[in-house]
């Protein structure tokens, strides 16, 4: 029999990560070394695995509130649906944000409804295994109109460019490597070394993918997928990335490759400059808040300073790597434990030079 006070505890457990976490909003602002000597800071907005469903009011009202960061640059790494009758509403959240520029790829759940499953699975394995479905049930096809009718560039097995923050971007992404859509045969070559800035898109941060961009001179990589983890553990962080990424680099900002001290904790490379809820909270109204101190990217402190390397650019040897732990849950594992969900502000500055 478990004793009382430890089926109390696990209750309490459980009502914390399914309903307080799970609502707990975080804001991550990072700064990235990789413009140009002299030019002015850009700001990149990067959401990713929102999972919406019709039902999550709060998750909706805090993708809206979002705009009032004045993203230059808007960056949605998938997975944004996990219901069929969500484009309306995923789309309806992102409101003024899709009046600027974006880039988008699209994940395999915003072609595969969600199905019930065993969390613990992922202790031994990726659920890549469970993708045999070859027919899509979801309207993928919406949502990506409902983007590229906006102005937004789906950059899923393609190249293109765009404007933002007076930026001449490069820009390549892949399809969901995970369920082996990626065809990064279809983008391959040196990215342009004329471009201000060169970015790589895609939903799962597969090493072979990262390589890949990092081989083509890709400045700038980002990626969602592995919801940090979801279910960490305090003190030790993630235990299972669901992809080929290693724990430390699940979430945050890194170097790919990652070098020793990039691989022996999470957080480390760029300089972090706030972790917060923009809502102040759970339950909160949205109105930015505590936005001071430093933090690493899963909002310790004690972020150490920048990176002075030169980023890579066409033949340099390493990237910058951005890993959101995504905004949401599949519906059938609504919890959240030290793993906050969040969207992050990238705010692109100049590197140090040669």
């Amino acid at each position: 029999m478990i004793p009382l006070g430890a089926a109390a505890a696990a209750g309490a457990t459980l009502a914390y990560a399914s309903v307080i976490e799970r609502n707990w909003f975080a804001l991550r602002r990072y700064d990235v070394p990789v413009l140009p000597p002299g030019a002015r800071p850009v700001r990149i907005l990067h959401i990713s695995d929102a999972h919406l469903t019709p039902g999550r009011r709060r998750l909706m009202n805090w993708i809206t509130s979002l705009d009032r960061l004045d993203p230059d640059l808007v960056v949605n790494t998938g997975d944004s649906i996990a219901h069929h009758e969500s484009v309306r509403y995923f789309l309806g959240s992102l409101g003024p944000l899709l009046e600027r520029p974006g880039v988008f790829v699209l994940g395999s759940n915003d072609l595969y409804s969600p199905r019930p499953a065993n969390p613990a699975r992922y202790l031994w394995r990726t659920s890549s295994r469970d993708h045999s479905r070859n027919v899509p049930d979801l309207p993928w096809e919406k949502l990506r109109d409902g983007m590229t009718e906006a102005g937004w560039l789906d950059a899923s097995n393609q190249r293109g460019r765009i404007t933002a923050g007076g930026l001449d971007i490069a820009v390549a992404g892949v399809h969901d490597s995970h369920i082996r859509r990626d065809r990064y045969d279809k983008i391959a070559g040196h990215a342009d070394p004329d471009a201000d800035l060169r970015l790589g898109v895609m939903h799962s941060p597969e090493p072979r993918v990262l390589d890949s961009f990092v081989a083509d001179g890709y400045d700038l990589l980002l990626a969602g997928h592995t919801h940090g983890g979801q279910l960490c553990l305090p003190g030790f962080g993630t235990l299972v990335t669901n992809c080929g990424i290693d724990r430390a680099r699940a979430r945050g900002l890194h170097r790919h490759p990652a070098g020793e001290q990039a691989a022996a904790r999470d957080g480390a490379g760029g300089r972090t400059r706030a972790a917060s809820a923009l809502n102040g909270g759970p339950g909160g109204r949205g109105g930015a808040r505590g936005l001071s101190g430093t933090a690493n990217g899963d909002g310790r402190p004690g972020a150490g300073p920048a990176d002075p390397a030169r980023p890579a650019g066409p033949g340099g040897g390493r990237a910058w790597l951005h890993v959101s732990a995504g905004l949401g849950t599949s519906p059938w594992a609504p919890a959240r434990f030290a793993c906050r969900p969040e969207a992050s502000l990238l705010t692109l500055v100049p590197h140090a030079g040669d």
